[in-house]
């Protein structure tokens, strides 16, 4: 059956796109992966125009994608155990532990954003300001304790400011279902431990992030040790082994992690936190893709320094090239 010139009108494959940032947005929230968010949006495009004859305009064009994506996150989701961070599996590991040992599935971590792809290009500052909160690795990853259900109603309650009317809409239940599950949902993070939880970003780290450039491409492990937080974390995912404490940091960085001296960095925007493409010295000259880091920031230090080691999916995904020339 053919859709008819008004509902072609609104479900136009211009408009839908204009939907795509911030539902790519509300899809990595729910499944920690851009990967996978991109994915589910990508099916929500579809079947939204597959289905363009059904909608009879009954509720907005927007509420109509978000139950579309909704579904089909809660589908990815069906038996799955949910994505984590290194620091939740276990106690951290020796900074002279050279074997990282075997790396997990990819489905098992919790994997940046860019910015780029699900933070408002313009706007209320106040707005972009959560987006960047909501999208960070920690606030994700403390997302992922909760059940589905329960996660899309503190999403659409708590970050995307939704009534409980509207949401009770979309998911086909009643407000005070609404109501309770976000009192759940609250309780679930409130029990988080605190050193799990999602801290507040630092507004301006410009100064910061380019000593911290200047001290890793020159390798100069001393100088980089003074701008970590004393607790600061290190992880590399896909491997489970994690660091804490400055100087364990430091210790590794001139022992096992020996190898990325002489490495360049080149800036991106990750899941709301600073970020860089790392490129180690590759035997055939210039620099190859290694890593791709998130640093998070608070006051005056770094305090967790997260290296996703999937450069060949990554990469392309933060428009980052492929081979920088000696």
């Amino acid at each position: 059956m053919a859709a008819s010139p008004q509902t072609t009108e609104l479900i136009r494959p211009d408009l839908l796109e204009g939907y795509r940032r911030e539902l790519t947005g509300y899809c990595y929230r729910m499944l920690g992966s851009g990967f996978e968010a991109e994915d589910a949006v990508q099916e929500t495009m579809l079947r939204a125009w597959q289905a363009a004859s059904g909608f009879e305009g009954r509720s907005s064009p927007r509420s109509w994608l978000y139950r579309i994506a909704t579904n089909i996150c809660l589908d990815m989701l069906r038996g799955r155990q949910r994505r984590a961070r290194p620091m939740e599996l276990g106690p951290s590991s020796p900074p002279e532990l050279s074997h990282l040992g075997p790396p997990m599935t990819e489905r098992g971590w919790v994997l940046p954003v860019a910015d780029s792809r699900v933070v408002p290009a313009d706007g209320d500052p106040a707005e972009i300001a959560v987006a960047r909160e909501t999208i960070r690795l920690a606030f994700v990853t403390a997302l992922q304790h909760l059940p589905p259900r329960q996660r899309a109603v503190l999403i659409l309650c708590e970050v995307l400011r939704w009534q409980a009317a509207e949401v009770a809409g979309l998911l086909d239940t009643t407000v005070p279902a609404v109501n309770s599950a976000l009192q759940r949902a609250r309780a679930t993070l409130a029990a988080i431990p605190a050193d799990e939880r999602p801290q507040g970003a630092d507004a301006d780290a410009g100064d910061l992030l380019a000593s911290y450039v200047d001290a890793f491409e020159r390798y100069d492990v001393s100088a980089l040790v003074k701008l970590l937080h004393a607790d600061a974390v290190q992880s590399m995912p896909p491997f489970a082994m994690w660091l804490r404490g400055a100087d364990s940091i430091g210790q590794w960085m001139l022992g096992p992690g020996i190898e990325c001296e002489g490495s360049r960095l080149i800036p991106v925007a990750a899941s709301g936190c600073p970020g860089f493409g790392q490129y180690r010295r590759d035997p055939a000259g210039g620099h190859a893709p290694w890593g791709l880091q998130v640093l998070e920031i608070s006051g005056e230090r770094i305090t967790g320094l997260h290296v996703f080691l999937d450069a060949a999916a990554l990469f392309p995904a933060f428009g980052l090239p492929p081979h920088l020339p000696a």
